[in-house]
């Protein structure tokens, strides 16, 4: 028994590791392309932190972007969680552990620490389960507390599978033109009333929507 535990701990490992490269390959073939980045340049360069937030359906590109950040990055606390954890630790992303079904709570405390004192935060704001494209309050949450600006990123691939799954996750094919669209970055006053926010958690997510649509709009 302990012989076939560590067979399939090694077969995990062999599996984690390719499905690694076989990521990594992919996404350096692509094309990509940036449409208002000047917003998150700004920020980086004068070194501010912010919140940063895509659909969790078009992930893949977003999180490879901006890989070398060191932003914090909340994963939730199921076995496809784990899988994008360890790629996202091997992209320099630091990894918390937690959604809104799980450990919910702390996570979002540790995302505003972070954003006040550390370091920007990415999120995917419709997950771990969804509905897709409906913002939860986490991202909007974070950057009202923690005082730091708010920026949104659609992410479109012009060839890309779509899977049957509850986000129709998107798949960039190898060599696919690839489009990141960002905003303007959204600074939220931590006075608003719950009402308030609510409303600005609506309007952020039309915003992403919106996002989402112009960077899926290829030209020749």
């Amino acid at each position: 028994m302990k012989l076939r535990k560590q067979y399939q701990s090694f077969l995990r490992f062999i599996g984690n590791y390719v499905l690694y490269i076989l990521i990594q390959t992919l996404c350096k073939t692509l094309r990509i392309q940036t449409i208002g980045s000047e917003s998150i340049n700004s920020l980086i360069i004068e070194k501010k932190n912010f919140v940063l937030a895509f659909w969790h359906g078009t992930m893949v590109i977003p999180w490879f972007a901006h890989r070398n950040l060191k932003l914090l990055a909340i994963i939730s606390q199921s076995q496809d969680g784990d899988l994008l954890a360890k790629i996202l630790r091997k992209w320099n992303y630091k990894v918390v552990r937690g959604s809104s079904s799980k450990g919910g709570e702390v996570a979002l405390q540790i995302m505003i620490d972070h954003a006040k004192h550390e370091c920007a935060v990415a999120i995917t704001p419709d997950g771990p389960r969804g509905p897709n494209f409906k913002m939860k309050a986490g991202a909007v949450i974070t950057a009202k507390k923690s005082g730091v600006p708010l920026v949104l990123v659609g992410a479109g691939y012009k060839s890309k599978l779509k899977l049957h799954s509850w986000d129709n996750f998107e798949v960039p094919l190898p060599f696919s033109k690839v489009q990141l669209v960002y905003s303007e970055p959204i600074l939220i006053d931590k006075n608003l009333t719950r009402d308030e926010t609510s409303k600005i958690i609506f309007e952020c997510e039309d915003k992403l929507n919106e996002l989402q649509k112009r960077a899926q709009d290829f030209s020749e």
